[in-house]
């Protein structure tokens, strides 16, 4: 079975030498558009979850299609992280901080609900399956691995704080430093924060 890691070796180098080659003029090429590979979330509001509703079955587990002049190899693709049960906390993500002192906090579990609470108050809404894929798949992100797990400027003011546990890891983060895979994930949870 191959570990995270040697698959990340091995799509880097596949991308590396699908999209980067040197130019005419003896400069590095900028990568083709053919080794970019994107998650999106849908704009779709989040359901409620009604006290009468059952727990849906399982939603299927597929990842999400490359566009179709996309070349590029099925490991580089994030896949879903799985689910070992409905109790499972797959990511939790906690905002706090900025002028107002904010104290926010985003559960998603393996049963494809979402827990939010702000200030005080708690609410429990279901994902579709496609939203549980996606949450999953920007979950299952290899490049969430090169993420320090701390990254803050500290000579800024008045930021949020992001701490995000998902991985048997912890990230701290204001967004203050590049790291678009982290930052992808932030803006899928953060669209379940009700808003004020």
């Amino acid at each position: 079975m191959l570990t995270r890691s040697s698959v990340m070796v091995c799509a880097a180098a596949a991308l590396a030498l699908a999209g980067c080659s040197s130019g005419d003029d003896g400069k590095a090429a900028e990568p083709t558009d053919e080794t970019v590979v994107t998650a999106t979330v849908s704009d779709a509001p989040p359901s409620p979850v009604t006290p009468s509703a059952s727990p849906s079955a399982s939603p299927s587990v597929s990842a999400p299609s490359a566009s179709p002049s996309a070349s590029v190899p099925a490991s580089a693709s994030p896949s879903p992280v799985p689910v070992t049960g409905p109790d499972q906390k797959l990511v939790t993500m906690t905002v706090s901080g900025g002028f107002a002192g904010v104290n926010r906090q985003v559960v998603l579990r393996g049963d494809g609900t979402v827990r939010t609470t702000d200030s005080g108050e708690s609410a429990v809404r279901r994902t579709t399956a496609a939203q549980f894929t996606t949450l999953r798949t920007l979950l299952g992100d290899p490049a969430l691995d090169d993420v320090p797990a701390f990254a803050i400027d500290m000579g800024s003011a008045d930021k949020f704080q992001y701490t995000l546990q998902f991985d048997g890891r912890t990230v701290t983060t204001d967004r203050s430093t590049d790291a678009p895979a982290l930052d992808r994930l932030i803006g899928a949870l953060e669209k379940w924060l009700p808003t004020n």
